[in-house]
């Protein structure tokens, strides 16, 4: 017996039932991957991070989404909704509805159980091919980490930690910084019983 062929869409056939869809989808090699919801943890560090960023750059030529945007690699057809996006200068988009970004700045993801390998391993690997970007971010949301990595001149990228709360994370790619107690406030780790914004205060900064 014969298997049913997979039947593969275009890249405007993934757009266009995206469009219409209630949920979002990543989109690769003729191919739709619903996204899962987030959690609270997930959420509130990125919406920390969001918001403390926005602030410091509401000023300047960059500016701060979250993942309604839709990005596209185009280097290798990936689509894909980064947790935060940083865009400098002008914005790119792949068409005239303005809703598929071509060269961010920046790109941070919050980890999770079912998508840490994927945005350590592939998704780095696409992210890579894109032109304009200079730093990709990866945030923990069960311990208070940060890693941070850095487009070199020789197109290599320069990885930095910052780890506990008493840490601050510096872009390298947008005048910003982010207390790491900022970006965790709400968020209750393991065997801790009430939220960091309510246990810390007056917590003396570390530069890394």
């Amino acid at each position: 017996m014969s298997s049913v062929p997979k039947i593969l869409l275009t890249s405007q056939e993934y757009l266009s039932r995206e469009r219409k869809a209630a949920f979002k989808s990543e989109f690769y090699r003729g191919e739709m991957f619903a996204m899962a919801g987030a959690s609270w943890e997930h959420t509130s560090v990125k919406d920390n991070i969001a918001r403390h960023a926005g602030n410091q750059l509401d000023d300047g030529p960059c500016r701060v989404l979250t993942s309604d945007l839709r990005v596209k690699v185009d280097a290798t057809g990936l689509y894909t909704y980064p947790d935060i996006v940083i865009v400098s200068d002008e914005p790119l988009f792949e068409d005239n509805m303005f809703d598929t970004l071509l060269n961010p700045l920046a790109l941070m993801e919050v980890l999770s159980d079912s998508t840490e390998r994927y945005d350590r391993g592939t998704k780095a690997g696409h992210y890579r091919r894109i032109p304009s970007l200079k730093e990709y971010i990866l945030i923990a949301q069960d311990e208070p980490l940060v890693e941070r990595y850095v487009r070199q001149p020789d197109d290599s990228w320069l990885l930095t930690e910052f780890r506990g709360l008493t840490q601050t994370l510096t872009l390298a790619s947008a005048p910003a910084t982010i207390k790491l107690a900022d970006i965790y406030r709400g968020v209750v780790f393991a065997g801790e019983c009430e939220p960091v914004a309510r246990s810390l205060t007056n917590i003396p900064t570390v530069n890394k």
